[in-house]
Parts: structure tokens; sequence; C-alpha cells
């Protein structure tokens, strides 16, 4: 397999510190989440997780239409990832909310779960972490 493009960021102080890619793109702070125990008033690692998977896999959509030769209209994806605390343990959860307009809930629920073996941060959550799909379209 050839790779296509690799992204490089360092982080200093882990949850409570700074990212910055190579190229000066993504440079920001980061905090742990209030309801953590942090002091919140930053972006933290699950945001960012949130922002790269829904836009993954929101352009995964659009391939799965193409492969499927379905027109759709606009896609839009909201990612929540939860974190999970049990007996020292923690764990990751997801929800994405999958909006495609102009087609059918069926063609819609389709592309989806096509997409799924499509997108790079589904198939390499599958099994790892509980993630959930829900579909929600706006028919012609």
């Amino acid at each position: 397999m050839e790779k296509m493009y690799e992204a490089e960021v360092t982080t200093l102080a882990g949850r409570n510190g700074h990212a910055k890619s190579s190229d000066s793109l993504l440079d920001l702070d980061i905090r742990l989440p209030k309801e953590m125990g942090g002091s919140g008033g930053a972006t933290n690692p699950e945001q960012l997780f949130a922002a790269a998977w829904s836009a993954c896999f929101g352009t995964s959509v659009t391939v799965a239409a193409g492969i499927e030769k379905v027109k759709i209209g606009d896609v839009s994806v909201t990612a929540k990832i939860g974190v999970f605390h049990d007996n020292g343990n923690f764990d990751l959860g997801a929800h994405l909310l999958v909006k495609i307009n102009d087609v059918d809930y069926a063609t819609a629920k389709k592309l989806v779960e096509i997409t799924q073996s499509i997108c790079s941060y589904s198939k390499a959550t599958k099994g790892n972490i509980k993630t959930t799909y829900e579909v929600v379209t706006t028919e012609l």
C-alpha cells in the first residue's frame, strides 16, 4: 500500500499542553475538559478526533454515493466522542449522526453502511470502541 499523506503533530504536556503540526497549520492549546476535572477553555483530544472522523466520514459518504451511482444533496456528520471510566480504565465511545439530503431513508442507510467500510476512521475503530450510526435524510 502506498502512503498518500502523513500528518505530523507534536504535543507538549499532554492533555494540558499544546499541539502543533509540522506545517504550523494546527497550532493550539489543549486542555482537559471541566467535566473531567480540568480547567477547560481550550480544545481537547476528543473534539479533534470528532472533527477528523466526521470530516472523513462525510467525504466517504460522497464516495459511496459515487460507487452506487446515487445523486445526493448536502451531507453533514456530527460526531460525538464520549470518554468512559470504569475501575481505572478509560474507553471511548462514538455516535455519528449522518444527515444526507435529497435521498430516501433506505438509500441513505445503505450509503452509511457502505461508508463504514470506506472511511479510514470507521475501519480503524471497528471493534475497538462502541460506535452507533444514526441516519437522517431529507427526501426530495
